[in-house]
């Protein structure tokens, strides 16, 4: 049985369809099929990823960037941040069905790992900043010079943002929620066409989506502009492919191309925007 709260716990700020979603939060997962993958996930799955987080040294990762220093090794993937971030937001969609106070604390415990490396202007990175002269091979030498590439920098906001809502959105606490406006609103500060700012786009969509979504929770239009601008100038930049739906501009495109996860992140994106 599925049963909806007539008041949801947490619900957006703003309205951004004619038609309102269901926020999850409002929403309670009773019947035996779904009740036996959600027993699964909090039981196996979501344990599990964390304890995945812990063996592969995400969690180091934010550590050692809270650390930074030559003697930090960069290893993995420039976008291994971005596991922390959805496992959290898998466990938080689970602590609105299945409150767990322990679960709760652990995840608690894992943001303060997360605030300790975020840079005091909100950028957060820990593939470059663990080792700013020795930064990941994909980073680029400063910020954002690979973000068209492989970099993830964008990418890895997108993912902290819908983690940083869902947790926001299940507890009602704003600490992760307070560490992603800040690395969103370094991204607005930096990226777009006013004097000192760089024109880029995300080389791996997803942050277009997720502002949007910042947009609805915050009431801040500078996420919604920013998500438009994200999309407004796919297809200008020096990325311009076929895989990465960045061959023409979006509003040209009129068959779905490329890699599919990009695409439909974008096209989700596009279509909150």
């Amino acid at each position: 049985m599925i049963k909806l709260w007539a008041i949801p716990l947490l619900s957006l700020v703003l309205h951004g369809y004619p038609i309102d979603p269901v926020p999850f939060t409002s929403v309670l997962i009773t019947d035996a099929f779904w009740g036996q993958r959600l027993k699964a996930s909090r039981e196996v799955t979501v344990p599990l990823a964390f304890s995945k987080c812990e063996e592969t040294g995400r969690y180091d990762n934010f550590v050692k960037a809270a650390h930074p220093g030559l003697e930090n090794d960069v290893t993995g993937y420039s976008f291994d941040d971005t596991d922390v971030y959805k496992t959290i937001e898998g466990a938080s969609y689970l602590l609105q069905t299945y409150p767990d106070k322990k679960l709760e604390a652990y995840i608690d415990s894992v943001l303060i790992l997360v605030t300790a490396a975020q840079e005091p202007d909100g950028y957060l990175y820990t593939a470059r900043t663990m080792n700013p002269q020795h930064p990941h091979e994909w980073a680029g030498s400063k910020r954002w010079e690979k973000v068209e590439e492989l970099s993830h920098e964008f990418y890895n906001l997108g993912h902290m943002v819908e983690g940083a809502i869902a947790h926001y959105q299940a507890t009602g606490k704003r600490t992760f929620l307070d560490i992603a406006i800040r690395y969103a609103d370094c991204v607005c500060r930096e990226i777009g066409e006013g004097p000192g700012q760089v024109v880029a786009v995300p080389g791996h969509q997803i942050a277009e989506m997720a502002l949007a979504k910042l947009y609805l929770v915050t009431g801040d239009e500078k996420y919604l502009r920013q998500a438009k601008f994200f999309l407004d100038k796919r297809g200008y930049t020096s990325r311009k492919d076929l895989y990465s739906q960045a061959h023409i501009p979006v509003i040209q495109q009129d068959e779905a191309v490329g890699h599919s996860v990009r695409a439909t992140y974008m096209y989700s994106g596009m279509a909150d925007v």
